[in-house]
Formats: C-alpha cells, sequence, structure tokens
C-alpha cells in the first residue's frame, strides 16, 4: 500500500516539477483565471449582506458575461478549465444574487422591510 502511495507522490512531483507545467503556471492561460476568481468570491460573500444594495443590472451582465467566458474557456485550445471552473462559480452566484435582487424588489420583501421599520419607529 505504501509502495502505491510512494508511486503516486512520485509521479505528482515529476509532473510539479515538469517544464510543461512551470510554463503554464507562468501564463496568461493560468493568471487572467486566478485573477478573475475576485469576482465570483466577491460575490459569494454579499450572499450574507442586505439585499436592497444589489444591483439588478449589473448581476444580469454578470451572468451574461459568466455565460460567454465559460463557451470561450472550452473553445479556445488547449480548454482552459482554470477560467470554466471560475465563470462557472461566477455564474451560480450571480444567479442567486439575481433571485436575491427579484424577491426582495418584486416579490414584496422590501415592502415587508418598511411596513417593519415603520412599526418599530412607532414604537418608540
Amino acid at each position: 500500500m505504501s509502495q502505491a502511495s510512494g508511486s503516486i507522490a512520485s509521479r505528482i512531483t515529476q509532473k510539479l516539477a515538469s517544464k510543461e507545467f512551470k510554463s503554464y503556471l507562468m501564463s496568461t492561460h493560468f493568471w487572467g483565471p486566478v485573477a478573475n476568481w475576485g469576482i465570483p468570491i466577491a460575490a459569494i460573500s454579499d450572499w450574507k449582506k442586505d439585499p436592497q444594495y444589489i444591483s439588478g443590472n449589473m448581476t444580469a451582465a454578470l451572468c451574461v458575461y459568466s455565460a460567454l467566458f465559460m463557451r470561450f474557456a472550452l473553445a479556445v485550445r488547449p480548454q482552459n478549465y482554470l477560467l470554466f471552473a471560475c465563470h462557472a462559480t461566477n455564474e451560480v452566484a450571480q444567479l442567486v444574487q439575481g433571485y436575491r435582487f427579484i424577491q426582495y424588489n418584486h416579490l414584496g420583501k422590501k415592502e415587508d422591510k418598511i411596513e417593519e421599520e415603520q412599526l418599530k419607529n412607532t414604537a418608540a
């Protein structure tokens, strides 16, 4: 068992030390998607924030942007799975934000919050 795990570790080490992998790490094929991860991370961190601050236009634009770049990531050669994963994550994050925007602005959550604040002010 330990011999098999040693062999796997050896192959991984050889792969990471290879010229091709080092070349990949120094390419825009790697750093472009890494830089893009800021967008879905920010969107996911915003899930806990008040939905009144969500921009519907920006959320829609980011949904279209990520859908286009998911397609692009698979169309280029070699295919860029890191870019695809980044934009697939962003697509889900923006769809969640879009749902929160619609729920708050068009399904009555905004009115509920206004009524709640008015009740607080009259009780005080």
